[in-house]
């Protein structure tokens, strides 16, 4: 079962304090059922013969007892405790050190939304089951087994209604928990819809509120938030059903003993205190019982939570991840040159690829711009540079060296992105620069948005260097960030820098600037740009023309206006003939 697997796993680090739980819930237990025995001997020993001596001295032993196991089940709780978080802990550090593992296409078979319930809800659902395992499920069968025991020996003619009690409270959880299981499965799946809504409408409320879309997106709520309470509502209603069947039994049972052990204490085969002890004995074990009908009732739950996290932990990375390589390249790349040879890469389910038998080189020292119309695939051949995708056939070498054999930290050391989407880490200004280099210095950071032309607004601000960042960079404007992100890309110093699109906020008079201390300030590294607008990289050394996924012009700017029909057509739809 893939619930026992994964618990066994993450709690052996943590085998000490689950034996010190094992000795003490076995002290504790043991204690709760001496009291019964003791209590008997006070009124067969004590009050029927009037001895108060033995009353005293048989109750101050109660109170020994009584507080040897409090203290051994406060302490067995802490080490139960300490233990279960220890493993939801390592769960979720797990969990976390997997999705950051995979490639951008594995991760897209799930989607943030149920990640981020996995990694949260579902890691917590195990990591309960975990504490309520050591705190009762130990005591539980130590309870019932050396209750059956004790009470047989009290009266061996009242047993069985133990067993009959026992196996009508068995069969009651049998058919809870079937009707449970499949509406826990049912449950954590809506919860991510309800995750996946609020996320969405958190980071595009922009959008809705320019479309004035509230009323639209609270009734998307509404539904999916309606979905998780119907479904919620009749997994409570199993609960309330639950409790009352669970006393109608313990009161029956109750009921039956004292109907039965009175005949009994009327015919002489019995006497009060044993029959007392007996009924005791027989409370502690439905109890005992009840306590694991209520953990059965939470295995179902954690056991669909177990499913779901251990499809992410147990999933098979793709070839680009650093848990199929094996290890660090022994080989680092010399230089910054870029050979794209042969590729092609289409996206899972797709009918045709993005990209066809791709191939072009990207020089150290020189820019090498990606121009084509939208949907062509510049962004996806990106990716296939950066290594976050990897293509069907084909390969991709920076100085000669597979990127396909370089971790991600190697590959990080040599190449920087500056994504078509910036994104800003909550923060300060001179945390995210550091970036991709924390041992940056400040004059560093400063010649960096010098570069990047963001100098002025930073400088501009209260508190510099240390001014706050919200996430994703919302309290600054979309120009801001998109310099922000250039400047984290120059202050790790790579051999290769990929600008995807990384200049459609900024203006033409900040663009010439930018582009200006760029080619001063990058040197010998290599330089893609993905670009919209021709402005931006008709001054590039070469340009790659692309067309539905195909290369169909390489050269100039004054080439490919003579060679290349489709690269002519973008011109004259962003400038003047006389321009062009």
């Amino acid at each position: 079962m893939t619930l026992v697997r994964m618990t066994l796993r993450f709690i052996r680090p943590y085998w000490r304090s689950v034996v010190a739980v094992v000795l003490l819930q076995l002290i504790a237990t043991l204690a709760a059922l001496y009291l019964p025995t003791l209590n008997a001997q006070i009124i067969d020993k004590g009050v029927v013969t009037g001895d108060t001596d033995f009353i005293w001295r048989t109750g101050g032993m109660m109170l020994i007892v009584c507080f040897v196991q409090v203290a051994a089940a406060i302490t067995a709780t802490y080490f139960g405790a300490r233990a279960s978080m220890s493993v939801g802990r390592d769960i979720r550090r797990s969990f976390y050190s997997k999705v950051d593992s995979l490639p951008s296409l594995d991760l897209a078979r799930w989607g943030m939304p149920t990640l981020i319930t996995r990694n949260t809800n579902d890691v917590q659902q195990v990591q309960m089951l975990v504490l309520m395992t050591l705190n009762f499920m130990v005591s539980t069968p130590i309870m019932c087994i050396a209750g059956i025991i004790l009470a047989v020996g009290v009266d061996p003619g009242l047993s069985w209604l133990i067993w009959v009690s026992v196996v009508v409270l068995f069969v009651v959880v049998g058919i809870l928990v079937t009707m449970l299981l499949p509406m826990f499965r049912v449950m954590q799946e809506r919860i991510d819809g309800v995750n996946g809504v609020i996320r969405e409408q958190i980071v595009g409320i922009r959008v809705i509120r320019a479309f004035v879309r509230e009323k639209f997106e609270t009734a998307r709520y509404d539904d999916a938030n309606a979905a998780l309470t119907r479904i919620s509502v009749k997994v409570g209603n199993v609960f309330v059903l639950m409790f009352p069947l669970i006393m109608l039994i313990l009161n029956a049972a109750t009921v039956a003993v004292l109907w039965f052990g009175g005949q009994r204490v009327d015919a002489g085969d019995i006497q009060i205190g044993a029959l007392t002890a007996f009924l005791q004995y027989l409370l502690q074990i439905l109890v005992a019982v009840m306590m694991g009908v209520f953990m059965a009732m939470m295995i179902p739950r954690a056991i669909v939570c177990a499913e779901r996290l251990d499809e992410v932990l147990s999933a098979e990375p793709s070839a680009s991840s650093d848990e199929s390589r094996g290890g660090p390249a022994a080989e680092l790349p010399a230089d910054g040159r870029v050979q794209v040879d042969g590729v092609t890469f289409g996206y899972p389910g797709a009918e045709h690829p993005v990209l066809s038998d791709v191939s072009f080189t990207a020089e150290p020292g020189k820019v090498t711009a990606i121009v084509g119309s939208t949907g062509s695939g510049k962004s996806t051949l990106v990716s296939v540079i950066a290594d976050l995708f990897t293509p069907q056939s084909g390969r991709v070498r920076i100085g000669g060296v597979p990127v396909d054999t370089l971790t991600r930290q190697q590959l990080a050391g040599v190449l920087g992105l500056v994504p078509q989407r910036p994104y800003l880490f909550s923060g300060t200004i001179a945390s995210n620069l550091r970036f991709g280099r924390p041992d940056a210095t400040d004059e560093q950071l400063w010649e960096a948005l010098r570069v990047a032309q963001a100098e002025d607004f930073v400088r501009a601000k209260d508190h510099g260097l240390a001014e706050r960042v919200a996430q994703g960079g919302t309290n600054v404007s979309g120009g801001q960030r998109q310099r922000l992100c250039i400047a984290r890309a120059l202050v790790a110093h790579p051999k290769v820098f990929l600008f995807d699109d990384s200049f459609s906020a900024l203006d033409v008079a900040t663009d010439a600037r930018l582009r200006q201390a760029l080619s001063r300030s990058t040197g010998d590294a290599t330089v893609i740009v993905v670009a919209q607008r021709v402005s931006t990289i008709r001054e590039a050394d070469t340009i790659v023309v692309l067309d539905d996924g195909k290369v169909v012009g390489s050269g100039t700017h004054d080439e490919l206006i003579e060679t290349s029909e489709t690269y002519r057509e973008i011109v004259e739809s962003q400038l003047s003939l006389e321009v062009a």
